[in-house]
């Protein structure tokens, strides 16, 4: 599978692809909702094409098997979603998909890539942790992190943490 920058053609499917990943989830009694909960509609997916931020792992027939989304913000890029396809997972698109958008940052020569995540499921956090990504703790937070914070908890996201990688 390839990488590419995110096309007009493949935002239809996207959604399709976060709601099997997200599928993962059913087997955490705690976040099992997520398995059936909200994804980022077509508008949402626009929004982040026109900022050229996103990218799409796609098969042979050039058909999504996960994306990134991500937002520049300053001299810092936060990524807002990465899923990937639930028959696709563990071959490395999640790692593809990232290095993507970290290369895409130091390009820019930007300073940092931001995100936000479940602290203790293994797919979320210790992953960005094996690439690099450091748990910020709430000293370390700006204002746009914690309010991101803030807007998850408040929609039933329990046990989120920001995590931080620089690299400029």
């Amino acid at each position: 599978m390839r990488i590419r920058p995110t096309l007009s053609r493949d935002l239809p499917l996207l959604p399709a692809v976060e709601r099997s990943a997200a599928r993962t989830f059913a087997r955490l009694p705690e976040l099992a909702w997520l398995a059936t909960g909200d994804v980022l509609d077509q508008a949402a997916h626009q929004a982040f094409l026109e900022q050229e931020g996103s990218w799409v792992a796609v098969d042979d027939q050039d058909l999504p098997q996960g994306f990134i989304c991500t937002q520049t913000l300053g001299r810092e890029v936060h990524i807002h979603e990465l899923s990937v396809h639930e028959h696709a997972q563990g071959k490395g698109l999640g790692r593809r998909l990232l290095s993507e958008v970290i290369d895409a940052a130091r390009r820019r020569d930007l300073q940092a890539v931001t995100l936000t995540t479940f602290h203790h499921v293994p797919w979320n956090a210790p992953f960005y942790a094996r690439h690099g990504f450091q748990v910020l703790e709430p000293s370390q937070l700006d204002e746009r992190l914690r309010a991101i914070l803030r807007d998850e908890q408040a929609h039933g996201l329990p046990g989120r943490c920001a995590m931080r990688l620089a690299i400029g």
